[in-house]
C-alpha cells in the first residue's frame, strides 16, 4: 500500500467508523481507568469523546516518561537571546519542577476545578505553571504576557480565577515590557478578586510585593512540597484559551483532557513524523493555541525535546536567529508562522544567514498561522531544500485539520494549498443553504460533526455561545469562518475569512487570491489586500505592500506593474486600481495581518486599536497611505 493510500485509507476509516478510528487513538494515551465510551453522541451537537476514561495529562506528558526510564532525557531548552540565558531541564528536572510548582498552588488553595490565569513571558515557569494546573486538575487560562490591562480584565471577570501566576516583566529586543502595573490594573477594573499573585521577579525588573496580595515565586519553589498527579475525567477541562470575538467580549475555547491527549499523540506521530527523543520547536508563544498544543503539551506527550524560544526570527540579534537554533540543538521539526519566514526573507532574500549552517538535522518545516503565500514557500524550500509543509487549524480546533502527514509518508504538497483533510476532519465546502458547491469554487469551510478529539466541545460557560458563534449558521456543521475550494485532487485553499470575501459588482473575489498574485512579484516581501467601499460597485480591493529591502523599482513603475499583474491573473472583473506601498503592515502578536482594521481605516470608519496588536507603526503606516 502507497503513502498516499494509506492516508486516504485513513481518512475514510476515521470518518466511516470514528468509534473504532479513536479507540486506536486512545491507547496512545495512558489512562488511569479506561473509557466507558469512544464517542458519546447522545446530546448533539455536544459530543464528548472518551466519557467514563480517568487520567492525568501532566503525568502522560512528565512523569510517564520517567517512570519509563527516560527521566535522563533532556524534555526542556531553554534559549533566550534577549537575555543570553539558556538552560537546559531533564525529565527528571521537569518532574520536580511541576511537581513543586504544584504544591505551591495547593498551598494557596488551588484544587481540582478552580482556575488559574497565567500572564507570563515565554520563560520555563510558564511552562511549569501549565503542567502544575494540570497535575492538581485545576483549570490553567494563558494570557500572552503584556496583554493591555482591559483585555486581561475581560479574562480575569469572565473564568474568575483562584490565582494569577505573573512575572515582573518580559523582554523585547528594544524594551522591557513592566508586567506588574498592567495586572494591578487589569485587577482594579475587575469585580471578581483573585486570592492571590504569584509573582516570578526576573532581574531586568524588580518589583515591591504586597504582603497581603502577591507571593514571591522564587522564595515558594525554595521548599520541597511536591504533589502528585491528581486523577481526572477525560471530559474534565485542561485548560481556558480566549479568542477575540466579534462582540468584543472574548470567547472561552475549552479543551478537554483526554481527547486533547490522544489527538495530540496521534498528531506528533502521523503528522509530524516525530519519535520520542526527538527536538521538536515550535516558534511561537504560549499565550497562543500554537504555544498550548506544540510547545507544552504535544511534544512532551510525545516523549520529545520542546524549545522555549525567547526571541525573535530578526532582530535578536540578526535574520539566522532561526538557523542558528535549528543547527546548535539539532532541531527535528520545526514548526512557526508564514509571516516570521516572510520577514527573514525581507531581510535576507539571499539567504547569506543560512550558508556554514548545519540543518543536516531537520526533517521539515511546517508553516501555520496564516495563510502561505506561494512565493514564501518557494523561498523557504529553495534555500532550506527541506520540504515545506503548509498547514491549518484554528484555536477553537487544537491541532491540525488540514496538511501532509509527514508520518505517514505524505509529503504531497501543492503551493497556495493547506493540504488534504488530516483523518478525523470531514472537511466540505458547502454555500448558505448548506449546499455543496463545485469542485474549485469558492464557499464556506466547514466540517461535519462530530468534530474528532481534540477540538473544543464547547465555550466557557457558554453552549448558547457555541451554538451561536460555530454551529448555527451551517446546521450539522462546524464553522470555520474561512472560506476557500476544494481542488480535484482534494487539496483545500484557504483563501480568506468569510468576512474578507468582498463582492465586487456582484463578484464574490477573494482577497486571498489577489494577494497571492502580489506576493509573486519579486519586489514584494508581504502584502494585504482589503476590500473597500464603493459606491458604483460595492466594494473594491485595495492592496498594501511592503517592500524587499533589494527592491530597486521606482514605486510608480512598481505599482503599476502590481495592478496589470492582478488583472491579467484574476481579470478586469477584479477591478483591482490601487495599491499603497508602506513600510509595515499592522499585525497582531502572532503574526496575523489586521485586515479588519485596515478596512475601517480606508472607508473612513471609527476604529479602535487591537488588543493585539504588535507594533503601532503598522497602522500608522497604513494611516499615512490612506490619507496621502
Amino acid at each position: 500500500m502507497n503513502a498516499t493510500l494509506s492516508v486516504e485509507t485513513l481518512r475514510e476509516n476515521a470518518i466511516n467508523s470514528p468509534q473504532e478510528y479513536w479507540a486506536e487513538a486512545s491507547k496512545l494515551v495512558d489512562w488511569m481507568i479506561p473509557p466507558e465510551t469512544i464517542l458519546d453522541d447522545s446530546n448533539p451537537p455536544f459530543y464528548r469523546w472518551y466519557r467514563g476514561g480517568v487520567m492525568n495529562t501532566c503525568y502522560n506528558a512528565v512523569d510517564r516518561h520517567v517512570d519509563a526510564g527516560r527521566g535522563e532525557q533532556i524534555a526542556i531548552i531553554y534559549d533566550s537571546p534577549v537575555t543570553g540565558k539558556k538552560r537546559q531541564y531533564t525529565y527528571k528536572d521537569l518532574q520536580i519542577a511541576v511537581a513543586r510548582t504544584a504544591g505551591m498552588l495547593v498551598k494557596y488553595g488551588v484544587s481540582k476545578g478552580d482556575r488559574v490565569i497565567i500572564y507570563m513571558p515565554m520563560v520555563p515557569e510558564a511552562m511549569f505553571a501549565m503542567l502544575a494546573c494540570a497535575r492538581i486538575g485545576a483549570v490553567h487560562s494563558v494570557v500572552f504576557g503584556g496583554f493591555a490591562p482591559k483585555e486581561l480584565a475581560k479574562r480575569i471577570e469572565d473564568a474568575k480565577p483562584k490565582i494569577v501566576m505573573s512575572a515582573s516583566c518580559g523582554i523585547e529586543p528594544n524594551r522591557i515590557v513592566h508586567y506588574s502595573p498592567l495586572l494591578k490594573e487589569a485587577l482594579a477594573l475587575c469585580e471578581h478578586q483573585v486570592d492571590k499573585c504569584i509573582i516570578l521577579e526576573r532581574p531586568q525588573s524588580p518589583v515591591t510585593l504586597n504582603e497581603e496580595t502577591d507571593v514571591d515565586w522564587l522564595t515558594e519553589m525554595q521548599f520541597n512540597r511536591q504533589v502528585d498527579c491528581v486523577p481526572v475525567m477525560a471530559t474534565d477541562p485542561l485548560y481556558i484559551l480566549y479568542t477575540s470575538g466579534t462582540t468584543g467580549v472574548p470567547k472561552g475555547v475549552v479543551r478537554d483532557n483526554g481527547g486533547h491527549a490522544a489527538a495530540l499523540c496521534w498528531s506528533m506521530k502521523h503528522i509530524y513524523g516525530t519519535n520520542p527523543g526527538d527536538v521538536y520547536w515550535a516558534a511561537s508563544d504560549i499565550g497562543w493555541v500554537v504555544g498550548h498544543s506544540y510547545i507544552t503539551y504535544a511534544p512532551l506527550l510525545a516523549g520529545c525535546t520542546t524549545i522555549i524560544y525567547e526571541g525573535k526570527p530578526v532582530g535578536t540579534p540578526d535574520p539566522g536567529a532561526f538557523w542558528r537554533i535549528i543547527e546548535e540543538y539539532h532541531v527535528d521539526i520545526f514548526f512557526t508562522a508564514p509571516t516570521a519566514i516572510r520577514a527573514i526573507k525581507c531581510e535576507d532574500s539571499e539567504g547569506k544567514y543560512l550558508k556554514n549552517k548545519d540543518l543536516s538535522s531537520l526533517k521539515a518545516l511546517f508553516l501555520a498561522g496564516e495563510r502561505a503565500d506561494p512565493d514564501t514557500l518557494q523561498w523557504a524550500e529553495t534555500m532550506l531544500k527541506k520540504p515545506v509543509i503548509d498547514h491549518w487549524w484554528q484555536t477553537e480546533l487544537g491541532w491540525p485539520a488540514l496538511a501532509a502527514c509527514l508520518g505517514l509518508g505524505d509529503t504531497h504538497t501543492k503551493h497556495g494549498a493547506a493540504g488534504r483533510a488530516v483523518p478525523g476532519f470531514d472537511i466540505q465546502i458547502i454555500d448558505e443553504n448548506n449546499d455543496p458547491v463545485p469542485t474549485g469554487e469558492t464557499g464556506d469551510i466547514v466540517i461535519k460533526l462530530p468534530l474528532p478529539p481534540g477540538c473544543l466541545p464547547t465555550l466557557w460557560q457558554g453552549n448558547d455561545k457555541m451554538l451561536e458563534s460555530y454551529l448555527i449558521e451551517h446546521e450539522g456543521f462546524y464553522s470555520t469562518g474561512d472560506a476557500g475550494y476544494i481542488d480535484d485532487e482534494g487539496f483545500v485553499h484557504v483563501m480568506s475569512r468569510t468576512d474578507d470575501l468582498i463582492n465586487v459588482a456582484g463578484h464574490r473575489l477573494s482577497t486571498g487570491g489577489m494577494e497571492q498574485v502580489l506576493a509573486s512579484h519579486p519586489s514584494v516581501a508581504e502584502c494585504a489586500v482589503v476590500g473597500a467601499a464603493d459606491s458604483l460597485k460595492g466594494q473594491t480591493p485595495v492592496g498594501f505592500v511592503v517592500l524587499k529591502k533589494a527592491n530597486t523599482i521606482q514605486d510608480d513603475i512598481l505599482i503599476k506593474e502590481l495592478v496589470a499583474k492582478v488583472r491579467d491573473t484574476i481579470g478586469p472583473v477584479a477591478a483591482f486600481k490601487r495599491v499603497h506601498i508602506v513600510s509595515k503592515l499592522p499585525k497582531t502578536r502572532s503574526g496575523k495581518i489586521l485586515r479588519k482594521t485596515i478596512r475601517q481605516i480606508i472607508d473612513g470608519e471609527d476604529w479602535v486599536t487591537p488588543a493585539t496588536l504588535d507594533d503601532p507603526a503598522g497602522l500608522d503606516s497604513i494611516a499615512a497611505a490612506c490619507a496621502s
